[in-house]
């Protein structure tokens, strides 16, 4: 069960604590860690979620996983969460932190979907595109392939969001026939 406003609430207080110990910049790969750790295996999280399994066990299971990925820092804050009972909120304790950290350091996550994998050249060109056109410096890029497109691309930034794809063109020329815009101009 999510709960978005206990997740800021740590990741602030886990962003203040690391400004004043100097260590932001080591916090936040961690977080990316953990991020990326929950997204790519589903068992980790099921582990965090599981009332089963004690806490004891929990955290000797997590400190076994991170071992020497992370820092003293968060080892000592996911033991708290721990100790807590909250070490299922770590999914989105650790997004919330990034986020508020992308918001601290003026760091933008433009979201770029395409029919087929980009090159290195061409994700820097529409990077510098998109920080011409929006006049936003600091871009994180992630990037994604969605065969489905057909071809072109879909872009989210923010609230803003482009879809120049195939499959998109497509659908609207089906439309356009499905609604018989066509019969009423050829008569």
């Amino acid at each position: 069960m999510t709960n978005p406003r206990l997740a800021t609430r740590y990741a602030k207080s886990l962003i203040g604590l690391a400004q004043e110990k100097n260590a932001l910049e080591t916090v936040i790969g961690d977080m990316k860690f953990f991020s990326t750790l929950n997204k790519t295996n589903p068992d980790f999280t099921a582990l965090l979620r599981s009332p089963i399994i004690n806490s004891d066990k929990k955290e000797k299971i997590i400190s076994a996983i991170t071992g020497s990925k992370v820092s003293e820092l968060t080892q000592l804050f996911i033991g708290l969460l721990v100790r807590k009972g909250r070490e299922g909120n770590l999914p989105e304790i650790a997004e919330a932190f990034i986020t508020e950290y992308n918001a601290i350091k003026g760091i933008h996550k433009v979201k770029l979907t395409t029919a087929t994998s980009l090159s290195a050249d061409l994700q820097q060109e529409i990077i510098h595109k998109i920080k011409a056109e929006s006049g936003v410096q600091n871009i994180e890029l992630e990037t994604g392939v969605d065969h489905t497109l057909v071809g072109g691309f879909t872009l989210q930034m923010a609230d803003t969001y482009v879809d120049a794809s195939i499959l998109r063109d497509l659908n609207d020329i089906k439309k356009q026939f499905l609604n018989n815009e066509y019969i009423h101009q050829i008569r």
